[in-house]
C-alpha cells in the first residue's frame, strides 16, 4: 500500500491560539505552565487533523514556540555564550531571549527561511563551541503523540541544513558589541568562505555536532519511533563542493549508530544533480518537492535502490491553490508502477507556509472558494491521490470530478482574464523602463527644485500604529464608524505626524500611514485581480502572522489609492512630502500569486498599475515618491544559474512602476535586511535616484559593498535599529555616518532610519529622530 503523509502542519491554530497564548505570556498574564498547556493542546487538535485526513505517518516535533531551528539550537546546546547558558537543559527564558532579545541582551539575528517569507533564527557558531543534548522538547512530544494513538514521525533539521544556515562568530568582536547592543557584524561572512584572522569555517564543526543527532536518533529508536524525517532544503542551494562531500560523510556516520529510518526530506528546488549521491545514501527514503521542480523525477527513478521508499510532493505546500490531481496521478503512476508500496504521496514540503483551513472562510464567494486549498484540504487531496494509487480512480472518481471541475472553472472564468491589461502589457517594448534621463541630470534637476541641505534627513514611511489608529480601522470595517468620521481620524493623524516631522527639523517628511493596514494589504485591497481572506494567516515569524492577499486574476488599478492622503500631508507642509508606495516585486513576493501564469507577467501588471499611481502622485504636486521593495532579494531564484532571468524582469519591473516620473521628481526605494553584495548590479539598475537600506545592525560594514561597487546613485544608510525599543544616542549616529562618509561620498548621502515606525511607540521614537536629527546637523557642521 502507497503511504501518504504530511512533513508539517501550522503552528499556529485556526484562530491565531499560538499567538494570543505567545502574547499573554510575555505579557505576564499567563504563566509557563499555560502557554505549555495551551501548545498542548495545539498540537493535539493538530494531529488529530491529520489523522483524520488519513495521514499514515504525522509529523512531531514540527510544533514550535516561536521558530523550528531555534528549537534545533536549544536541543544540540547551541546557546550563544552571552546568554548565560548552563550546559543543562535550555529554559523558556533563554529561549525567548535568543529569539527576542533581553533586557541586557540582543536578539540574535533573523533571516528568511530560504525563497519564503517565513523567518528562522540564524545559529551562532563560535571556534571551539560544544555540542550536547539540551532540551527534551523532542521527546515529550513524541511521548504526547504516542499517548493519543499517533504513529509519530519526529522532525529534525538535518546537520547540513543546520550548519550551512548559520554563522560564524567572532566572541571577542561579540564580547565588544555587547556593550553597544550590537553584535551582528562579528559574523564571518559567506557560506564556507570565512573571512578575517579571527573567523572559521563552521563546517568544521560538523564531527562536534553528529554525536548529538546520534544520541538523539538513538533515543528515539528506544522509544519505539519506526521514521524520522531528517530535513536538508539546503540542498537544493548551489552547495560548495566540501559540503556536498560532508553530506555523505555525516550519514555515514549516523547510519553507524542505533536510529530509526531516516526519511531525508528535500523541497523548494531540484536536487537532481545529487541524484546519484543522495540514491546512494545510507538513509531509508527520499523525500523530492515535485512541485518546484517535477523535472527531477526521471533522475530519480532510473536505478533508484530497491530496499528504499520514494515520496513525492505532488501538492503544493507554499501557495493556496487547489491541486490539480489529473497531473497529479500523472506524475505519480509511473513511480508508483516502478516502486509499488514503496512509493508515498506528500505535499511539497511543510504546510507551514499555507493557512490551516479553508472551512473558516465563509466569506468568500463559491467560485473564488472552490479554487482553493489551505493546509487541511491539501491533506485530503493527499489522501485522494493515495487512495487513488492504492484502490484505483474508480473508488475516488467523486473526488477526482470535482476537483477537475475546479480546474476547469478557474482556467475558463471571465474573472481571470482582463483583455485590456493584457493589451497594456503587450505594448511595453524593449526600452519601456527607462528614466527620460541618466542620473547625473536628474540629481541637477531634484538638487534645483528641492534645495535639500547636505545629508537630508527622511524617515523610511510609516509611524506609530497606536492602539487608537486600529481601533479606528476596526469600527469602520466593522460599519460602527463612517468613511467620513473615518477619514477625519486619519487626517487628525496624519496632521499630527506632519507637526511633530516640523517640529523636528526632518527634512523630507512622510504622512505617516495611519490608513495602512499593512504594506500589501492596504494596495491590494484597492486593486483588481486581489481578494482576501478573513483567517488565511500564515506564520512570519514568532506571534508576527500575516494574512498573504490572493491574486487570482489579471492586476489593475480602478481609481487612485494614495493621492488623497499625500495631497492632504503635502498642505500641511512647506517641506516637500515625500508619497509612499509598496513596489511590484513586494506586492508580488508577500501574495499568494496566481499559477497560471509566468510570475514575471504578473510582476508586470502590478508595476503598471503602480505608475498610475506614480503618475496620479505627480499631477498631484508630490515631487518626492518611495516606492518601497524590501522583497526584492527574496524573490531570488535558489539557484544561481536562474538568477539573472529573474533579476532582469524584477529590476524592470521597478522601472517601469517608475519611468513616467519627470527628471525633476525624485524616485526613492528601501530596502532592508537583505545580503545585497552579489546582487548590487542589480540594484544599480533599478536606476533609483535614493536607496535607503538597513545598515546600523552591521555598523555600516553593508555600506562597504556599496564603495567597492561604486553605486552610481544616493543612499540613506538606516543610523538605528527601529526594531529595537532602545533610543541610540547622537553620538552613536554620527559616529555611524562618520563611518558612511569614508565609503560614500558625502554629497550622495541621507540620514535616515533603518525602516518604517510603525511598531514601534511614540515614546521611542521621538526621542530617536530628536537625536537622529541632532546627528546630522553636526555630520553637517563637520563635513559641509
Amino acid at each position: 500500500m502507497t503511504s501518504v503523509h504530511s512533513l508539517g502542519f501550522p503552528r499556529i491554530g485556526h484562530k491565531r491560539e499560538l499567538k494570543k497564548a505567545l502574547e499573554s505570556f510575555w505579557s505576564k498574564e499567563i504563566d509557563e505552565k499555560e502557554l505549555q498547556a495551551r501548545a498542548a493542546q495545539l498540537r493535539d487538535r493538530h494531529w488529530k487533523i491529520q489523522q483524520t485526513c488519513g495521514m499514515d505517518l504525522i509529523p512531531v516535533g514540527d510544533f514550535s514556540l516561536y521558530d523550528h531551528m531555534l528549537d534545533m539550537s536549544c536541543t544540540l546546546g547551541a546557546i550563544p555564550p552571552r546568554y548565560g547558558f548552563s550546559g543543562t537543559q535550555v529554559g523558556l527564558d533563554t529561549f525567548f531571549a535568543m529569539a527576542r532579545g533581553s533586557s541586557t541582551q540582543p536578539a540574535m539575528e533573523m533571516t528568511k527561511w530560504f525563497d519564503t517569507n517565513y523567518h528562522f533564527i540564524v545559529p551562532e557558531f563560535h571556534e571551539n563551541m560544544t555540542f550536547s543534548l539540551s532540551s527534551e522538547r523532542l521527546f515529550d512530544q513524541v511521548k504526547e503523540a504516542q499517548a493519543l494513538g499517533i504513529k509519530a514521525k519526529p522532525v529534525l533539521v538535518g546537520p547540513i541544513t543546520y550548519l550551512w544556515l548559520g554563522k560564524e562568530k567572532d566572541l571577542n568582536a561579540e564580547a565588544h558589541h555587547e556593550a553597544q547592543h550590537h553584535h551582528d557584524d562579528s559574523a564571518c561572512h559567506g557560506h564556507g568562505a570565512p573571512v578575517g584572522n579571527a573567523c572559521f569555517d563552521r563546517l568544521t564543526l560538523l564531527p562536534k555536532v553528529l554525536p548529538v543527532y546520534a544520541e538523539i536518533l538513538e533515543r528515539l529508536a528506544g522509544m519505539g519511533v519506526d521514521w524520522v524525517q531528517m530535513d536538508e532544503p539546503a540542498l537544493a542551494l548551489d552547495l560548495p563542493a566540501e559540503w556536498r562531500k560532508a553530506l555523505e560523510s555525516a550519514y555515514q556516520t549516523l547510519s553507524k549508530g542505533k536510529s530509526p529510518k531516516i526519511l531525508l526530506a528535500t523541497y523548494f528546488d531540484s536536487v537532481a544533480d545529487h541524484a546519484e549521491v543522495l540514491k546512494a545514501l545510507p538513509v531509508a527514503g527520499l523525500h523530492l518537492d515535485l512541485r518546484r521542480a517535477p523535472q527531477q523525477l526521471d533522475s530519480f527513478l532510473k536505478n533508484y535502490p530497491a530496499e528504499k521508499v520514494l515520496s513525492l510532493g505532488v501538492v503544493d505546500g507554499r501557495n493556496v491553490w487547489r491541486a490539480d490531481l489529473d497531473a497529479g496521478l500523472k506524475l505519480l503512476e509511473p513511480a508508483h508502477q516502478h516502486l509499488g508500496e514503496r512509493l508515498w504521496v506528500a505535499p511539497s514540503c511543510s504546510l507551514l507556509h499555507t493557512p490551516v483551513d479553508l472551512d473558516q472562510e465563509n466569506e468568500l464567494d463559491a467560485e473564488l472558494k472552490s479554487w482553493l486549498a489551505f493546509s487541511v484540504q491539501k491533506l485530503d487531496e493527499v489522501a485522494i491521490l493515495g487512495r487513488a494509487l492504492n484502490a484505483g480512480v474508480d473508488a475516488v472518481a467523486q473526488e477526482l470530478a470535482t476537483a477537475r471541475a475546479a480546474v476547469h472553472s478557474r482556467k475558463t472564468s471571465p474573472r481571470i482574464h482582463n483583455p485590456a491589461v493584457a493589451q497594456r502589457l503587450e505594448g511595453l517594448g524593449q526600452d519601456d523602463g527607462q528614466r527620460h534621463s541618466p542620473f547625473p541630470t536628474r540629481e541637477a534637476a531634484q538638487r534645483a527644485r528641492f534645495k535639500l541641505p547636505a545629508f537630508p534627513t527622511t524617515s523610511i514611511g510609516s509611524f506609530p500604529q497606536t492602539p487608537e489608529i486600529r481601533k479606528a480601522r476596526l469600527q469602520n470595517r466593522k460599519g460602527e464608524l463612517s468613511d467620513a468620521d473615518y477619514q477625519k481620524a486619519m487626517e487628525a493623524e496624519i496632521a499630527l505626524v506632519v507637526k511633530e516631522q516640523e517640529r523636528l527639523g526632518i527634512d523630507v517628511p512622510v504622512h505617516g500611514e495611519p490608513e495602512r493596514n499593512d504594506m500589501v494589504e492596504y494596495f491590494g485591497e484597492q486593486l483588481a485581480g486581489f481578494a482576501f481572506t478573513r483567517h488565511g494567516w500564515v506564520q512570519s515569524y514568532g506571534s508576527r502572522y500575516v494574512k498573504p492577499p490572493l491574486i487570482f486574476g489579471d492586476v489593475s488599478r480602478p481609481t487612485p489609492m494614495t493621492v488623497a492622503w499625500s495631497q492632504y500631508a503635502q498642505s500641511l507642509t512647506q517641506r516637500p512630502m515625500k508619497g509612499m508606495l509598496t513596489g511590484p516585486v513586494t506586492i508580488l513576493q508577500w501574495s499568494f500569486v496566481r499559477d497560471d501564469q509566468p510570475r514575471e507577467r504578473t510582476a508586470l501588471q502590478i508595476a503598471l498599475a503602480i505608475r498610475d499611481e506614480v503618475k496620479d502622485l505627480i499631477d498631484a504636486g508630490i515631487g518626492i515618491i518611495q516606492i518601497d521593495e524590501p522583497a526584492y532579494r527574496e524573490g531570488l531564484p535558489l539557484k544561481r544559474k536562474d538568477w539573472d532571468h529573474y533579476l532582469n524582469w524584477a529590476s524592470r519591473a521597478f522601472r517601469i512602476s517608475a519611468q513616467i516620473a519627470p527628471d525633476d521628481v525624485q524616485i526613492h526605494t528601501h530596502m532592508c535586511y537583505s545580503e545585497f553584495n552579489d546582487i548590487l548590479p542589480a540594484i544599480a539598475a533599478m536606476d533609483a535616484d535614493v536607496i535607503t537600506i538597513e545598515t546600523s545592525r552591521s555598523q555600516m560594514e553593508l555600506l562597504d559593498a556599496f564603495a567597492t561597487f561604486n553605486y552610481p546613485n544616493e543612499i540613506g544608510p538606516g543610523v538605528y535599529d527601529i526594531h529595537s525599543p532602545r533610543v541610540p544616542s547622537v553620538e552613536e549616529m554620527v559616529g555611524l555616518m562618520e563611518k558612511a562618509v569614508k565609503v560614500v561620498p558625502a554629497e550622495r548621502l541621507w540620514i535616515n532610519p533603518d525602516c518604517g515606525l510603525k511598531t514601534r511607540k511614540w515614546a521611542e521614537v521621538t526621542p530617536a529622530l530628536e537625536n537622529m536629527v541632532e546627528a546630522a546637523k553636526q555630520v553637517r557642521a563637520k563635513h559641509v
